[in-house]
């Protein structure tokens, strides 16, 4: 089995949905797990500790990794997961809905990644992880924001990659597919639009967060040390 023992690790937006998903699948592999977002749970979870952070604002961020390293140690393990997503047409898509899903999805990465990358550059064997999605590659109406934002990330991920390889680092992302958590369950939950989108899954199911946590761990584990600057898509196949 994967172990993460003696690795600390941090998951924006990792205090619900499907970020909780991943950070669970990482404490349960034996890592010390934070999980931030703008809003803490008192109880975040078995094997987990909740800190707020603002993935929007860099000085939040860097407050973050810096209270992180001084509790637990500098983390090894930095999952950006947290996204937001404002639908609607691109001839009515309000601007401040735009800049709230690229401030959130792009920029927010972009803030957690660089205050990241002096702790997960202390010793070879560091992880970065990047959430996008099965949007980050396919066009979807009425998701201009969210695909536009996702599609960015992937692009930043590999240049990432190429600038830690030589430190024995690595930076992939993950891009999920329909999943049963988060975003994706008020998705399912459409009565109109699920049939629609369900009847093009070779699974013939929606994902659950587990198996994205488990894709993600994978990511952060010793076995994908030669996995460097991919997309790992957990989508179930979709036509």
């Amino acid at each position: 089995m994967t172990t993460l023992q003696g690795k600390t690790a941090v998951v924006t937006g990792g205090t619900r949905g499907l970020g909780h998903d991943i950070a669970l699948a990482l404490a349960g592999a034996g890592a010390t797990v934070v999980v931030a977002g703008r809003e803490v749970p008192a109880e975040p979870g078995a094997g987990l500790v909740a800190l707020k952070a603002d993935v929007t604002s860099p000085d939040s961020v860097a407050e973050l990794f810096a209270t992180v390293a001084d509790r637990y140690g500098a983390p090894q393990i930095v999952v950006a997961n947290a996204g937001v997503s404002r639908p609607g047409p691109v001839a009515s898509l309000s601007a401040e809905h735009w800049g709230e899903v690229i401030d959130t999805n792009l920029n927010g990465v972009f803030h957690t990644v660089r205050a990241a990358l002096p702790y997960v550059r202390r010793e070879p064997g560091g992880r970065i992880i990047t959430v996008s999605s099965l949007l980050g590659s396919r066009a979807v109406p009425w998701a201009s924001a969210y695909c536009a934002s996702k599609a960015a990330v992937e692009a930043f991920t590999a240049v990432v990659a190429l600038e830690v390889a030589a430190e024995g680092v690595t930076a992939n992302a993950v891009a999920p597919g329909y999943i049963d958590a988060g975003m994706g369950r008020a998705l399912i939950g459409n009565q109109d639009l699920w049939p629609k989108l369900s009847a093009n899954l070779a699974a013939g199911r929606p994902g659950r967060g587990a198996e994205v946590g488990a894709a993600v761990l994978f990511l952060a584990s010793p076995d994908s040390s030669y996995v460097n600057g991919q997309v790992l898509r957990v989508d179930g196949g979709v036509r």
